[in-house]
């Protein structure tokens, strides 16, 4: 059952309330993110409310966390659930809903294994891991040999090992000395990644489409190609849908819009429902089953509030009905979009509900338009300067939707003419 539509209701001011919640951050919280002026305070469906009592529609849900809408209630009824019941065990003992929610997520990915970890950074490690272990147990690659080739303007996280196959330069400076062990090639470009093979090759790690570079999606046939060439050279093809993944481009997987299905997934993100931490690498025995016990581990992984919340996101899915709304509303969000090409956007580009929106750096930065459009009540995020990211709960109504395109257009004009 879909949950849409719903609105935040303020309570009474409280304590917290009266706080400068944003000087606390600037003065106790490491300055690793640039936030925007708004300090959330409450939160329903595709709204959130400030803690002034500002109303804004959400069109980041926290970079897709939070597919199903904030609060979903099926999402928060399984939590709450848990609570009551037991929350953390760590793997030294099993509990009762691990195995069910890997069941039920294997299946979902037509797979049959499930490694859970917590966060998105984990899973793109965990898969590294994997990867390399299948390559020298399996393939044959002698030891210390084995590589990975990722895709340049990539984005799977900003772990130590991750940054070292990442080309932005605000990721890496300062953070070296960096692993080795990774060829990066142009994205979307097959040829180029055929010809990087060669016999201590494991994997090819790449995003369906890539997020944060800004919702760039690959030319027609190169995940099939990708699919194709790894299959034939014996070299696991591994696909980052912690951002596409989990309906938001109007299929379960991204990979789906292609017909093809990769050795590993690695989800992240909405699994949690925005509840809570949940992450996995998900594939087969024949490739998972490398893992010996000892080898790899997380203590909160796999714990028994994340797999009930997880489970609860898996049965959400099962229906198809988030999928399909992703993709009616994607289109006609796009369609609304395209018209404002020439009028302060140079181009539009997506998948269902996840958009990247290139502004005319002419009139003004993403910054400035994610500015102006949180004046408006419409909050997204800039990328790459010149670049916005639409990413709206899937429970977004099709008002709503062409509420904030309106309210895009607004700021487009305000620039272009003032």
């Amino acid at each position: 059952m879909l949950h849409v539509g719903a609105s935040p209701v303020t309570g009474a001011a409280t304590d917290l309330d009266k706080l400068d919640h944003r000087a606390l951050e600037d003065e106790h919280v490491a300055h690793n993110y640039h936030p925007l002026p708004i300090v959330v305070g409450s939160a329903a469906g595709a709204w959130v409310v400030d803690v002034e009592g500002r109303r804004y529609l959400d069109c980041l849900a926290a970079y897709s966390a939070v597919n199903f809408g904030h609060g979903h209630p099926e999402l928060i009824a399984a939590a709450k659930a848990q609570l009551d019941r037991v929350t953390l065990t760590s793997r030294a003992f099993h509990n009762d809903q691990l195995g069910p929610f890997a069941t039920a997520l294997a299946a979902l990915a037509r797979k049959d294994m499930v490694l859970p970890m917590n966060t998105g950074a984990e899973a793109v490690e965990s898969g590294i891991k994997v990867a390399r272990a299948w390559g020298y147990r399996v393939k044959g690659v002698a030891p210390d040999r084995a590589t990975i080739i990722v895709a340049d303007g990539n984005f799977h996280g900003r772990t130590t090992t991750i940054i070292s196959f990442s080309n932005d330069e605000q990721a890496r400076a300062d953070f070296g000395p960096f692993t080795p062990g990774f060829v990066s090639v142009p994205y979307g470009d097959a040829a180029a990644i055929e010809a990087a093979i060669d016999d201590n090759t494991v994997a090819v790690l790449i995003e369906p489409i890539q997020g944060e570079a800004g919702i760039i999606v690959p030319p027609d046939g190169y995940l099939a190609a990708v699919r194709d060439i790894t299959s034939r050279n014996n070299v696991l093809f591994i696909a980052d849908e912690i951002q596409s993944g989990l309906g938001r481009t109007g299929s379960t997987f991204a990979c789906d819009l292609a017909g093809v299905v990769p050795d590993l997934y690695l989800l992240g993100k909405a699994l949690g429902g925005g509840i809570v931490p949940v992450s996995a690498v998900v594939g087969n025995r024949d490739i998972l089953g490398v893992l010996r016990p000892g080898e790899h581990g997380s203590t909160f992984g796999g714990n028994p509030l994340a797999a009930a919340v997880g489970h609860a996101v898996v049965d959400l899915l099962a229906t198809g009905e988030m999928q399909e709304r992703a993709g009616v509303l994607g289109e006609r969000l796009q369609a609304r979009l395209r018209t404002l090409v020439g009028r302060g956007v140079v181009a539009v580009r997506g998948a269902g509900l996840w958009v990247g929106i290139d502004i005319d750096p002419a009139i003004g930065t993403g910054r400035r338009v994610c500015e102006l459009l949180m004046e408006r009540g419409v909050l997204a995020k800039d990328t790459h300067g010149s670049t916005i990211r639409l990413a709206p709960p899937i429970v977004v109504t099709a008002e709503e939707l062409d509420w904030a395109v309106d309210q895009l257009e607004a700021v487009l004009e305000e620039l272009r003419t003032g």
